[in-house]
């Protein structure tokens, strides 16, 4: 009887493979996403390079330029959403943050933070070098002011925060490789927005804070927050000062590209009466819930991913607040093209005609299959001068073909060993050999093979 060759052995096993494979236990297949986002964005902190042709229309309109610290200004026109007309300071001159101090607050040096942010002129503001800005007072911004850490690590850290009250055209955008946020463990929010108008709060990192981290209250409007990365606090943002505060009904606010991750727990907002667009955000972590409100707000979530946690009774993203369910289930609250993730539910209410949400639509939204590398660059950025960002769309093309490449190669492979050990088993009867046969048909004599059987 003959015995199959090795290679014959080998080919059967390869095709047992996917047998014994589907025999064995399989896991939980929401266990297997849940380990899967868990080590996305345990790695995705050190994805930021790989920010230019990623779909993020913010990032790519101004990261592909090498020479983008030449032109900074050009930035303005790279917002998005209901804060785009934030001009900040673009028609006004650049100046420069050379002193990290903070002395005196009711007569600011020339050379500090707070000087520039106190004049009445438009002012584009960058900074010399690397710095930790400690405030004594909270920093009271005026109109037409940028404040732009692009190129240098900028901590504003350890005392209060900043305020724009009253003001309009402000634009906070913090580019550096460990923080442009606040810590502090003073009475305040991150960023108090109190009546303020055309504002734009941009790639920025925020934790522990006192209060929230972003609040815009008192009738604010036309405000974007968008590539924050925020980490480590319990009430995220409120949106809108109280139940019965009207004038807040026409709030529109769009919160777009963030990341919102590690230790948050509610309020990622919490809003109340305006209008309000959640769009291709990644939520990997809330403790209680996500996205709430109360006072009939209009809340249109498009394409965002929400990984619930573990917890059985923290899977919902919504909590509609302060009313009974005979009242909220006329307030207008939509998830359109969300992905869930972990057993994560949206709770949705209103009648869910299009119009409704008219007032809450800013930007078209992606597919919420794109949000990993929308958002990879979330929150502070390492940018420096006259680097540009490799293109993540050529990149994702070449490991295309190159997947494609090595799966032709196997195939090949494989192949030739299914050819090889058919034949194998085909002339093994009698004692023939496969490779005096194949010698023969290459016109070889056995003569020449130094007496091979």
């Amino acid at each position: 009887m003959a015995i199959p060759s090795p290679s014959l052995s080998i080919f059967l096993l390869f095709l047992m493979t996917p047998a014994l494979i589907s025999a064995s236990a399989v896991p939980d297949p929401e266990l297997v996403v849940h380990e899967v986002h868990k080590s996305i964005n345990a790695s995705r902190r050190n994805l930021g390079y790989l920010s230019c042709g990623t779909g993020n229309p913010i990032d790519d309109c101004w990261r592909c330029d090498p020479n983008w610290e030449k032109n900074r200004q050009r930035l303005a026109d790279c917002a998005i959403g209901f804060g785009k007309n934030a001009v900040g300071g673009r028609d006004g001159r650049i100046y420069v943050v050379t002193d990290p101090g903070d002395y005196d607050v009711v007569n600011p040096k020339p050379g500090t933070l707070r000087y520039a942010v106190i004049q009445d002129e438009p002012l584009w503001i960058i900074f010399a070098r690397d710095m930790t800005i400690r405030l004594k007072e909270e920093l009271i911004m005026n109109s037409f002011k940028t404040i732009d850490g692009r190129g240098a690590s900028v901590h504003i850290a350890g005392g209060p925060c900043i305020t724009i009250q009253y003001v309009t055209n402000i634009i906070i955008h913090g580019d550096s490789p460990r923080h442009f946020g606040w810590r502090t463990v003073s009475d305040g929010d991150g960023v108090s927005i109190f009546g303020g108008t055309h504002i734009w709060v941009d790639h920025c990192s925020l934790s522990n804070c006192d209060d929230g981290l972003v609040d815009a209250i008192h009738g604010s409007t036309a405000i974007t927050i968008s590539n924050n990365f925020m980490t480590h606090h319990d009430k995220v943002m409120l949106l809108g000062h109280s139940d019965t505060y009207t004038q807040d009904k026409n709030m529109q606010v769009t919160i777009a590209f963030n990341h919102f991750g590690e230790g948050l727990v509610q309020r990622i907002p919490r809003c109340r009466h305006g209008y309000f667009h959640v769009v291709n955000n990644d939520y990997t972590h809330w403790e209680m819930y996500a996205v709430g409100g109360s006072a009939n707000p209009t809340i249109n979530s498009q394409g965002n991913r929400f990984a619930a946690p573990d917890r059985a009774f923290s899977k919902e993203v919504t909590k509609h607040e302060d009313a009974p369910e005979s009242e909220w289930r006329n307030w207008n609250w939509r998830s359109e093209g969300d992905l869930m993730v972990n057993g994560a539910f949206f709770t949705a209410s209103g009648a869910g005609a299009s119009s409704s949400y008219a007032r809450a639509s800013s930007l078209g939204a992606r597919p919420s299959a794109l949000v990993g590398p929308i958002t990879g660059s979330a929150g502070a950025l390492i940018c420096k001068k006259g680097a540009q960002k490799p293109n993540y769309s050529i990149y994702l093309a070449f490991s295309s073909s190159l997947s494609l490449f090595f799966f032709f190669i196997l195939f090949a492979f494989y192949s030739c060993l299914f050819l090889f050990s058919f034949l194998s088993f085909l002339f093994k009867s009698d004692g023939y050999n496969l490779d005096l046969l194949l010698l023969e048909l290459s016109g070889d004599s056995f003569e020449n093979l130094g007496g091979l059987r």
